[in-house]
């Protein structure tokens, strides 16, 4: 039994709710949907499914590679029938995003995508905390940031800046910071996500770079809510060129330090693997990659 048999043979058991049951539907008889079983668990070390006199019920590890089964084997099959050139996308995409630019930027593709799409169903997860793509099923995600998974395939679209912002009229009051240094003398905005910390970096003047620890006066897990804070009078703060990027334009925001700011750092949309490229996969990449490039927003300078 092949490595794809046995994964149709886990999901015959547990569809079919016995052994008997997908023993019928794949027409093996009942030893051999008990041999298949057992090895397939000795080899991964671990129980798939619990088996009483009354029922069937996928363990945990079980219920995991259940559902990565079906999703491998759909997207085996769709490569198939593409490489046949009988394929059009179809089944469901999940794709995840950070929360504001997501609803910003990526929740407009995905639409557009749907309604060029007519077999495929999608899955926005908006967060700003790292997505496991392969451990909660994920197709593809919008990344900022150094790509730390080397398991990962990217395709760049652009690059975003870390920016200090503050309102005119907090400058007005407190004055405008001429270096790093002077942020002790000043209230800041913490926007506790991305990786944010109480330690901002900057770009020290002869190279290399100058870190300073700052005591926030108003502490906020959203970034939109940092930002709003910010507008009104709060403080300095700190937050990804994309996310203030209205409010500078708009002049309720003023771009501070903007010489000690750090290189710019990639915007990536990331996928398990180019391998056996679902149709829908390559279909929204090829529709999202060129739309996100084109953004003024992922053009930091």
């Amino acid at each position: 039994m092949d490595r794809l048999d046995e994964l149709r043979l886990l999901l015959a058991i547990l569809d079919g709710g016995s052994l008997a049951a997908a023993g019928r539907r794949l027409r093996l008889s009942p030893p051999a949907v008990t041999r298949g079983l057992a090895a397939l668990e000795d080899r991964l070390g671990a129980r798939l499914i619990e088996r009483t006199t009354r029922r069937l019920a996928p363990t945990e590890a079980g219920r995991r590679l259940a559902d990565q089964a079906r999703r491998m084997l759909a997207d085996y099959a769709e490569a198939m029938l593409e490489a046949a050139g009988e394929a059009a996308p179809r089944g469901r995409l999940r794709v995840a995003a950070p929360l504001v630019f997501g609803r910003r930027h990526v929740a407009p593709i995905v639409t557009s995508y749907l309604e060029a799409q007519p077999g495929v169903t999608a899955e926005l997860m908006l967060s700003d905390r790292p997505v496991d793509l392969i451990e909660e099923g994920v197709d593809v995600a919008l990344r900022i940031g150094a790509l730390a998974e080397s398991t990962l395939v990217a395709r760049r679209v652009g690059q975003l800046r870390r920016v200090l912002a503050a309102s005119p009229a907090y400058l007005a009051r407190h004055g405008t910071p001429a270096a790093p240094a002077a942020l002790a003398m000043h209230e800041t905005v913490l926007f506790a996500g991305l990786g944010a910390t109480p330690e901002w970096r900057f770009a020290a003047p002869g190279g290399g770079e100058v870190t300073v620890r700052i005591a926030p006066r108003f502490l906020v897990t959203g970034a939109e809510a940092a930002v709003a804070a910010a507008c009104a009078g709060s403080g300095i703060l700190r937050a990804l060129s994309y996310q203030v990027a209205e409010e500078i334009a708009d002049g309720r925001l003023v771009r501070v330090l903007r010489a000690f700011e750090l290189p710019p750092v990639p915007v990536q949309l990331v996928f398990p693997t180019a391998r056996l490229m679902a149709p829908r996969l390559r279909a929204f990449l090829d529709m999202a990659a060129p739309r996100l490039a084109a953004l003024d927003v992922l053009r930091a300078a």
